[in-house]
């Protein structure tokens, strides 16, 4: 039996962006006051402003943020069929929680990675460690993904596949956790070693790749650790702006001319689920106007849009790409959002299945559905990381 539920529509910081503005102070959002990650990012966070300029610098952000999708929903968001969805897949995600509080199963059983998103699908309706009928599977989560973490500040457990990519998720998630409930001194501890983790692992190019040595990157696994320090970042824990700069400088040199996100920088072909993950990259970086974006998403709409044909859902990645593309749009707003928005949510509803999950033939249901159940969750607008800064 479901219960329509009302959600939650916060003013144009957000009661999570509002905590976080305070626990910041007036800074820089990536240390210091310098401006956002890169020259041709033009807008100007309230964060970065001197604290005299605070009126003016609100002024231009809310003018930057008109269009933006957390502040004009789209027409007709939320419907019955996707209340009953998400408490579908809610039910099923908590049954594929293992006894030490883990998710995953098979090649990806215990996964650091998978639990991290399992309990950001939660979390996304608002379930906290004691908080919410959910709080148990964010709390059980959380003791799993603290207990594996090592004195090099890595989260990984023993069957971690591609360390780095498990590390990222899970320091995103430690992150939203203590922007959203700072009381567990535990959580800080864990995640100011993995943010330091990533700031020393970082390679020549400014990216990361499967294992914590600075010799390699890709863009899939950059994604990962730039969400992860913005989420710290956005928790009051330090992170090197320069830090930042030379990861925005490795994610344009993968972009193709046609708009599409190689995997590395070396040459290579453009794909949806890569793109995604660039273009949201450079949003996390603090970027919000810029031709690399715009490049980006128009590479998205000509070849990911969702539709009743459901033409990408055999394709590899699929839940990966639309957990990007999904932020992308939604940072973007305006006629994308709108446009995206009921296509991608319709499509992921439609492929349910009648045990209340998500599929993915590599990684497992846990995993699809947690990346299904975010998807589906973006216009509750609880997770700060959603939320420009």
């Amino acid at each position: 039996m479901t219960t329509e539920r009302t959600v939650p529509v916060w003013s144009r910081v957000g009661l999570a962006g509002a905590v976080t503005a305070v626990a910041i102070g007036v800074g820089g959002m990536f240390g210091g006051r310098a401006t956002l990650a890169s020259a041709p990012a033009r807008a100007m966070s309230v964060l970065a402003a001197q604290p005299g300029d605070v009126p003016a610098a609100i002024a231009r952000d809310v003018a930057r943020d008109e269009d933006g999708a957390e502040n004009n929903p789209a027409a007709d968001e939320f419907t019955q069929a996707l209340y009953d969805s998400v408490e579908r897949g809610f039910e099923y995600l908590k049954g594929q929680q293992n006894a030490d509080g883990s998710f995953g199963r098979g090649r990806y059983g215990r996964h650091v990675g998978i639990t991290a998103l399992c309990a950001l699908a939660f979390m996304a309706d608002g379930n906290l460690p004691g908080r919410g009928p959910y709080g148990e599977q964010v709390q059980k989560a959380l003791d799993f993904v603290i207990t594996h973490g090592t004195e090099t500040g890595l989260l990984a457990a023993e069957t971690s596949h591609g360390p780095m990519y498990g590390h990222g998720f899970a320091t995103l998630f430690l992150g939203e956790i203590y922007g959203m409930s700072p009381g567990d001194r535990r959580v800080r501890d864990a995640l100011v070693k993995a943010v330091d983790l990533i700031l020393g692992t970082q390679n020549q190019e400014g990216g990361w790749r499967y294992n914590p040595v600075p010799y390699d990157a890709d863009i899939s696994v950059t994604i990962c650790e730039i969400m992860a320090m913005r989420s710290a970042r956005n928790a009051g824990i330090k992170v090197p702006k320069e830090t930042i700069d030379r990861a925005v400088k490795y994610v344009r040199d993968c972009q193709n001319a046609d708009g599409g996100f190689r995997y590395m920088t070396h040459t290579g072909g453009s794909a949806w689920p890569r793109t995604a993950a660039g273009v949201a990259s450079l949003f996390y970086a603090g970027i919000y106007e810029d031709d690399s974006i715009d490049r980006g998403l128009d590479y998205l709409m000509r070849t990911a849009m969702p539709g009743p044909d459901g033409r990408l859902s055999g394709q590899p990645h699929y839940y990966y790409g639309h957990y990007y593309a999904v932020q992308a749009m939604y940072l973007a707003g305006g006629e994308r959002w709108q446009r995206w928005w009921p296509a991608v949510r319709d499509e992921l509803i439609s492929k349910q299945s009648s045990n209340g999950g998500w599929l993915d033939h590599h990684a497992g249901g846990a995993y699809a559905t947690a990346m299904a159940l975010i998807v589906l969750q973006m216009p509750k607008r609880y997770l700060p990381i959603f939320q420009k800064q």
